[in-house]
């Protein structure tokens, strides 16, 4: 899925809240419209139209400032064509996701003799984390958000995303915030990000603390810390894998219980991409 597409497909999925946000006051009745536009009809897979009361929000993202034909012309074009369609006011914003090259101007505006069509543009680049961090359809621009320090921006994201408490919705925002910031990070910096957030973070990673101090107390044992924590750690990996690729055939098991410490908790991290049983041999089968 391409990073424009994505854009159109959280927008339409939340009108109500996108409309909020680019025109700064609540909007609650709004319902998406098509995208199929007479005369010469056009397809636009990174456009959103939205019909507010007794108004139309055309939505557009940009990851690129340069397009064909220019953007204002083109605006100028879509305004033409929504208001002999739907003979309402259009109200036209469009949302710049990365920065363009030093000294660029970023038009706002087609101007040509006594022509004038003026549209808003959101420079994500300058936008406050904030109103992204307390929105869940729009966590996923928030890496893409003012910062001098990208990587707490990021590990801040990714935080709140595993705060959010639909087990299905957090699956999705993360794929979603993931994709969208990789526009402006590393992939391998995303990954490892995200994967420390859901161990530290997300709640298996807290119902493995709370179960291993229960299952401490349970035994009973006086291991030293290290040999607590490693019992603890091999237990609970047991019971993740056990949910994330069924029953483990007992030599798996036996494998799993010479592992060290540090081998546990490498596992605990892998195991978030299992998909099945092949995936934890293979991993096991590489000089573990």
């Amino acid at each position: 899925m391409s990073f424009d597409n994505l854009c159109k497909l959280l927008s339409e999925k939340h009108p109500a809240t996108f409309a909020s946000w680019v025109l700064g006051t609540p909007q609650t009745e709004v319902t998406v419209l098509k995208t199929e536009l007479s005369i010469e009809p056009i397809r636009a897979d990174y456009v959103t139209f939205l019909q507010l009361q007794g108004r139309i929000l055309h939505l557009e993202f940009q990851t690129k400032l340069e397009s064909t034909p220019p953007l204002p012309i083109r605006m100028l074009d879509y305004w033409v064509r929504l208001y002999r369609l739907y003979h309402l006011p259009v109200t036209q914003v469009v949302v710049l996701l990365l920065p363009p090259a030093p000294d660029t101007i970023i038009e706002t505006a087609f101007n040509v003799e006594m022509t004038r069509h003026e549209y808003r543009v959101i420079r994500m680049w300058e936008e406050d984390v904030a109103q992204f961090l307390d929105e869940p359809a729009l966590l996923p621009f928030a890496p893409l958000t003012a910062t001098t320090q990208p990587q707490s921006l990021l590990q801040q994201v990714v935080q709140r995303v595993n705060q959010l408490e639909a087990v299905e919705q957090r699956s999705e925002i993360a794929a979603y915030t993931q994709i969208l910031a990789g526009l402006k990070y590393n992939k391998e910096l995303i990954r490892r990000i995200f994967r420390e957030g859901m161990m530290r973070e997300s709640v298996i990673y807290q119902e493995i603390l709370a179960e291993g101090e229960q299952i401490g107390e349970q035994r009973g044992e006086q291991r030293g810390e290290q040999q607590g924590r490693l019992a603890e750690g091999r237990e609970l990996v047991l019971r993740q894998l056990n949910r994330r690729v069924g029953e483990l055939p007992q030599d798996v098991r036996s494998h799993i219980d010479t592992l060290s410490l540090e081998q546990i908790e490498n596992l605990a991290e892998a195991l978030l991409d299992f998909q099945g049983i092949t995936d934890l041999e293979a991993w096991l089968s590489q000089g573990v």
